[in-house]
């Protein structure tokens, strides 16, 4: 079977230097400063300041704590992401404002969003989606510039990914990197990073992430969100690798039928291929199955449709792009470590569709 990730081979293929990482590793405390990967990705995104914690996930929480969201606040946010995009805002007590997409990018629509903004809108949660990024992320950044709404970066799947020559990872007051072990990079026990040019906000963040404390004492609520030294180092030497293995992704993807689109360095992190309908859909992952190719559906529904928002308050637009999104939308592997018979075995059926 194909694999959506093949962090496997990559071992194999180097484990020399992972044993060496390993060692190293377990030659000290496991609680070891993490800083020089957060120098190391400040020197990267470009961003003043770097934290690392457990996730993404904690990472969009614990910017919505750092800019003072909560009751009483709304934050709008695209109707079709990963969970952890709206889930973060009810854990902080704000309401979620589940907004359309564009039905080419699959990312947040303007037009829906000036829809519905209200007088309670405190912030804003972008999704790059699918390791892409589109001209419409700057100019939803700048219209919550004007508004003054506060603009959370969600780059959690474009990592690698610049546009014009801004990187994701740079718009808006704050930002998230994911190295989840779904993502084009990834720590052994997932990871993530929060990211802001705000030292204030930073220091908020570094004390969130460790039970909120400032030496021995705890001055706010926080919990336990840390990145341990063996996955710091796993990360930095994976992100060392990083530009070869984006080259080799969109070498694949354009045998895949992508066509480059300029001033976009796209990270791959997904491939995904818009069916007709559902029923297409079906037709065509059972193509991929008889081939020996597997595949997945990111996402199944809009976030809003989840049972949970039964209960959660919330406010939706009339989000027909998302609906349609998930019942069309299905993701094939691609990753650097494909062989040859494998990207054949997916050319196979693309060349019929």
């Amino acid at each position: 079977m194909i694999s959506f990730t093949a962090w496997d081979r990559d071992y194999e293929q180097n484990k020399q230097a992972y044993d060496a990482i390993f060692a190293g590793a377990m030659s000290v405390d496991k609680t070891e400063d993490v800083s020089i990967l957060e120098e190391y990705i400040k020197s990267y995104s470009g961003r003043k300041h770097a934290v690392l914690v457990n996730s993404a996930t904690d990472a969009l929480y614990f910017s919505l704590l750092a800019a003072g969201v909560g009751p009483g606040d709304e934050t709008i946010v695209s109707d079709f992401s990963w969970i952890s995009t709206s889930s973060c805002i009810s854990m902080v007590g704000a309401t979620p404002v589940f907004c359309d997409i564009n039905p080419e990018s699959k990312t947040l629509d303007l037009e829906s969003v000036q829809r519905m903004v209200g007088p309670n809108t405190k912030a804003l949660i972008y999704t790059h989606l699918y390791g892409s990024m589109v001209e419409e992320a700057f100019e939803i950044e700048q219209w919550c510039y004007e508004n003054g709404i506060i603009f959370i970066e969600d780059a959690a799947q474009s990592l690698g990914t610049s546009l014009n020559g801004r990187k994701a990872g740079t718009l808006g007051e704050f930002s998230s990197y994911s190295f989840n072990v779904n993502k084009v990079i990834s720590g052994v026990e997932g990871g993530g990073v929060f990211l802001t040019d705000d030292i204030e906000m930073a220091k908020k963040v570094r004390a969130l992430r460790r039970h909120g404390r400032n030496g021995s004492n705890s001055e706010s609520l926080g919990y336990n969100s840390v990145t341990y030294l063996l996955n710091s180092e796993i990360i930095a030497y994976r992100m060392s690798r990083m530009d070869e293995m984006q080259k080799r992704r969109n070498e694949i993807a354009v045998q895949f039928g992508y066509e480059p689109v300029e001033g976009l360095e796209h990270n791959f992190h997904k491939y995904v291929l818009d069916c007709e309908d559902k029923e297409d859909r079906q037709f065509v992952r059972e193509m991929f199955k008889q081939a020996g190719v597997p595949t997945a559906i990111h996402y199944d529904r809009p976030l809003s449709e989840h049972s949970m928002y039964d209960t959660i308050p919330h406010r939706k637009d009339n989000c027909v792009n998302a609906k349609h999104a998930s019942e069309t939308v299905l993701s094939i592997p691609i990753h650097c470590w494909m062989t040859e018979e494998e990207i054949n075995a997916v050319l196979d059926v693309l060349n019929v569709l």
